[in-house]
């Protein structure tokens, strides 16, 4: 069984809040829900919820010398399974 998840709805957000929070997750890069949820913890306990990690989703830079050891660990070598 699931656990109950309470859900709000705010009425009445100022137009300069709503800005200000909209550009805030654009530039976080999450949902406008997420950023409430991680604000309104940060605000009541000090803190961001255990185990969240949503401020590294979507931050992937390319790496190409990454990429080239990854590559090289899928390499098959024929010798080694003899």
């Amino acid at each position: 069984m699931k656990a109950h998840v309470p859900q709000f709805t705010v009425r009445g957000i100022p137009l300069e809040v709503d800005r200000a929070l909209r550009e805030r997750a654009k530039q976080r890069k999450i949902s406008i829900n997420q950023l409430i949820i991680d604000e309104l913890t940060q605000a009541t306990i000090g803190r961001t919820q255990f185990g969240d990690f949503s401020e590294f989703v979507g931050r992937w830079a390319p790496d190409p010398s990454f990429d080239e050891t990854i590559e090289r660990q899928r390499e098959i070598h024929a010798d080694d399974w003899r």
